[in-house]
Formats: structure tokens, C-alpha cells, sequence
């Protein structure tokens, strides 16, 4: 896989994936409904305000490298996926995993759980476990990579490798820093004390 996608490619794919399946009477999306859909307020993270011709600019990009393709036979230039699952395309994704991607998309690094609930229109899940199996195999393919659990947390979080490598901070990392700012603080407020008590002393306090 060599995709290197930006934010907002990512959430124009993801919607296109996310119409194809949720409202297909209605696509493919024409230019003024992928905006809407870029925009909205819930189901995406973060939340966007581009312009339509940010979204049009993205979708120049993305049909150069053949990942959206455009319909240009109606009164309106409309747009659809070619992300994945096409005739000429190398990436093919089971339905399960192509709900992950979408969702990882449209809202950013989750855990098997919340994968499992927000998949629901796009993917059938019998349970978390079925979530975390699907996981791995994507892991395996280099899709998706699995972050340090987070501390008091049941679940790792999963994020997608579309837009490039994902810095893995472990908490053990996370917890030496944090140990040693609190060492140069500590020695910084024993240095300010030792100076308040001098100059306590020359004030004759």
C-alpha cells in the first residue's frame, strides 16, 4: 500500500464509502452533497467547515491518482469511490473490513468496541471479538495498527495506515517523561526555596 492520503482526502473517500452504502438512491454525490456530507456535524471527528471549493480541489487530487472517479453524463458532475473493491483497483476489502476503514475515516483512531457500534449500516459485527479478528487480519495487511492501550482502559485504540506511518508513544514512554518533568520540578522549586530562605535571612526575617 503506498497512499499517503491528507485529512481531507480521507474524509472524501470515507463519505463516498459511507453514501455508497447508507444512501445509495442517492449516489454517486454531486459536489454540493459530498460538502454537506464532509461537513456534518455528527459521525465525523474532527469536525470540518470546508468550502466547496476546497472539496472540489481535494477531489482533483484524488481522481489524478484514480481513487474517486466522475460521472459527467447528467446536468451535474457527480462523484463516486474508486478507492477500493473496483475492476482495476489492488485494494479489495471484505465488507467488514471496508466499514473499519470508512469509520477510521470519517473519525479518527477508535477502539474494537466503538468500531462495533458505528459500523452497523456499513457492516455486520456478531460481536467485539468478530471486531478484533477482522482487526488483526488488517494488521497483518499493513491497513491498520494497533496504539498502546491507554491507562485505566479496557480496549487499544486502532488507527489507519492511509495517510502514512502512526508515531506509537508507549505509556511506559508516557510515564518516564512525565516522572522526569517532575524531578526538574521539584529541583526547580527546592533551587527558588533555598533562594527565598536567603534572602530571608539578609532581610532579617
Amino acid at each position: 500500500m503506498h497512499m499517503l492520503l491528507s485529512l481531507n482526502e480521507t474524509r472524501v473517500i470515507g463519505c463516498l464509502l459511507e453514501k455508497e452504502s447508507t444512501t445509495p438512491d442517492q449516489y454517486p454525490l454531486s459536489l454540493n452533497s459530498l460538502t454537506n456530507a464532509c461537513n456534518q456535524k455528527s459521525n465525523r471527528e474532527p469536525v470540518l467547515n470546508l468550502a466547496e471549493s476546497e472539496v472540489k480541489e481535494t477531489l482533483d487530487s484524488l481522481l489524478k491518482e484514480r481513487l474517486v472517479s466522475e460521472d459527467t453524463g447528467t446536468r451535474v458532475s457527480k462523484y463516486r469511490n474508486r478507492f477500493c473493491n473496483t475492476e482495476f483497483g489492488s485494494l479489495q476489502l471484505t465488507d467488514q473490513e471496508r466499514g473499519i476503514v470508512c469509520v477510521l475515516f470519517l473519525r479518527g483512531t477508535q477502539t474494537p468496541g466503538e468500531l462495533r457500534g458505528r459500523t452497523g449500516r456499513l457492516a455486520e459485527f456478531a460481536d467485539v471479538r468478530e471486531v478484533e479478528a477482522v482487526l488483526q487480519q488488517m494488521v497483518d495487511r499493513g491497513l491498520v495498527v494497533q496504539l498502546p492501550r491507554e491507562v485505566g482502559k479496557r480496549e487499544s485504540r486502532y488507527a489507519h495506515l492511509f495517510s502514512g506511518e502512526v508515531s506509537v508513544v508507549s505509556q511506559a514512554d508516557l510515564a518516564a517523561d512525565d516522572k522526569a518533568r517532575i524531578r526538574e520540578l521539584e529541583h526547580e522549586v527546592m533551587i527558588l526555596r533555598a533562594e527565598v530562605e536567603r534572602l530571608n535571612r539578609e532581610l532579617g526575617r
